[in-house]
């Protein structure tokens, strides 16, 4: 005999599928819920349905907003010569969290994977071309993981935007703030040691 009704295990098993959120997690927040005040639940359903509806990817670097094109993208105080290639929407986020970006962006929508069928075709390299043309833009720098699929990536847009006279540049790698060597994997700290510069 099942211990929860039905519709709680339906709700649990939705509420799993969300990313961070595991079986005992997904279970919690089922009960919390269906136990709380009903205008909980309906202005929970309300704010998904709106975000849903409402949010966006802009037209022009395919990052989220509900204008398109975004604040981003308008912001007259953003340097217009300088763009920053991400994977995913959500990568724009993270480097607005961190302050240190003040340029513009291009979501590419996923990076090369031959053994997934995600070829150049299926990413947007044709609208960031688009916009080297259109754009004043003078550097172009890449945010991409640092795995087998991002690297090739990074160097097959670096080879195929090369003849457009921009400068190419990637973020560097390396030790994360707060952490000691013993924890740092191999390829972490080549890449520490290559992107090294001077304290004075």
């Amino acid at each position: 005999m099942p211990l929860l009704p039905d519709a709680i295990t339906q709700l649990q098993a939705h509420l799993s599928k969300l990313p961070g959120v595991g079986p005992r997690s997904a279970e919690r927040i089922a009960l919390h819920l269906v136990q709380a005040d009903p205008a909980v639940s309906r202005q929970l359903a309300d704010a998904l349905v709106t975000a849903r509806t409402k949010v966006c990817f802009c037209e022009r670097c395919g990052s989220l907003t509900e204008n398109s094109p975004c604040m981003l993208c308008e912001h007259p105080a953003r340097d217009a010569s300088l763009v920053c290639v991400v994977e995913r929407a959500v990568d724009v986020l993270s480097l607005e969290k961190s302050g240190a970006f003040k340029g513009r962006y291009h979501v590419l929508g996923g990076r090369l994977s031959p053994t997934n069928g995600v070829g150049p075709e299926d990413l947007r390299i044709a609208q960031l071309e688009s916009r080297l043309s259109s754009e004043p833009i003078r550097e172009v720098v890449m945010a991409l993981a640092t795995d087998v699929e991002g690297d090739a990536t990074c160097h097959y847009l670096a080879r195929r935007l090369s003849s457009r006279g921009i400068r190419i540049t990637r973020i560097a790698h390396g030790m994360p703030a707060g952490s000691g060597l013993e924890f740092a994997d191999e390829l972490t700290l080549s890449r520490a040691l290559e992107g090294r510069r001077d304290l004075s």
